[in-house]
């Protein structure tokens, strides 16, 4: 059984009420690197990005930015 690292912008941007935009503006990160991170585009994930994410959401539980999912 393979596994995956899902990231789920897609959750937190519903949950919290937030665009793409507006979280690219709060954590000073492109938003087309957001949107290649919400829709799994990106192959290599670059920690400090997800840091400033989890800064920008006042997130302190990885697990709400990343997850390990099976493989489908």
């Amino acid at each position: 059984m393979d596994r995956k690292v899902k990231i789920c912008l897609k959750e937190l941007f519903k949950e919290r009420g937030i665009s793409l935009r507006e979280l690219a503006r709060l954590s000073d990160i492109e938003p087309s690197i957001i949107n290649k991170l919400a829709n799994g585009k990106r192959e290599k994930i670059y920690l400090p990005h997800i840091e400033r994410i989890a800064d920008a959401l006042d997130i302190d539980d990885i697990s709400k930015i990343i997850k390990l999912v099976k493989d489908e």
